[in-house]
């Protein structure tokens, strides 16, 4: 669509049928996928990459550079998937060196005035609530939810299917197939109806929370319970996405179930 109101520049490859309200402003070096909606107000800068059906409403901020003292001006990317909500005032930063992009994965919802930083990994269908921040090189897995303004540490993981409550700060990894609470930051369940949402069987569920209630119910530390899970569980994909994260962990896991509020 050509928007006279707004500005493209000549360098920008974006699809013919991409709508563009006025008063957007697009870079060099961007690319727009098919059937794109940019609302107006909307400043997408050098080293972006969004994929098609992508909603980005105004005064979003897509592709800035890193707020990374360590940032030297070097090429980088924001790779953006197919079918992503961008809601008002968001900010997603560009990769550094380190990485080299940030990178958003398809379905996801990113709410307003939530703020994704450099170099971090969003996987398919995540939600990040409004006023969500994360800083540098976390990781989300898929069908992750994160509650309103909840406050994620640089280098943390977290896992598939897990839900963080509204308000948390998170110092740990959070595992899969959890809920975390509370402060600090601690297991409160399995997040069962988000499991059944998505087609998991009762059987399947009852399996989650059997592995949770070694890793974090029997007074087991980490160590333990992961050596109690590899030899008396039968071997199952939900069971070894959790022993290889509490394994690839770098920060250590949330800490465990606590009646203390």
């Amino acid at each position: 669509m050509n928007q006279p109101l707004a500005y493209i520049h000549p360098g920008a490859k974006i699809a013919t049928n991409v709508v563009i309200e006025p008063f957007s402003t697009i870079h060099n070096d961007v690319k727009i996928g098919s059937g794109t909606w940019i609302g107006s107000n909307v400043t997408i800068m050098e080293g972006a990459r969004i994929g098609k059906n992508c909603r980005i409403f105004p005064g979003a901020v897509i592709s800035a550079i890193p707020q990374d003292l360590k940032f030297e001006g070097e090429e980088s990317l924001t790779v953006i998937g197919d079918n992503v909500t961008i809601r008002e005032c968001a900010t997603i930063n560009r990769g550094t060196k380190a990485y080299g992009k940030t990178e958003i994965g398809n379905n996801c919802l990113i709410m307003a005035t939530a703020h994704v930083a450099h170099d971090c990994v969003i996987s398919d269908n995540v939600i990040i609530v409004n006023g969500v921040t994360l800083a540098g090189h976390v990781k989300i897995g898929e069908y992750a939810i994160i509650g309103g303004l909840a406050g994620i540490h640089q280098f943390i993981h977290i896992g598939k299917h897990a839900m963080i409550s509204g308000g948390s700060l998170v110092r740990k990894d959070v595992p899969p197939f959890v809920k975390a609470a509370k402060e600090p930051l601690s297991y409160v369940g399995i997040n069962s109806i988000g499991l059944r949402r998505r087609g998991f069987t009762s059987d399947k569920i009852n399996e989650i929370q059997n592995i949770y209630r070694i890793l974090f119910q029997q007074n087991n530390n980490t160590t333990q319970a992961a050596r109690i899970l590899e030899a008396e569980l039968d071997a199952s994909p939900e069971r070894d996405e959790v022993l290889t994260f509490i394994n690839n962990s770098q920060r250590g896991i949330m800490k465990g179930y606590t009646s203390n509020y």
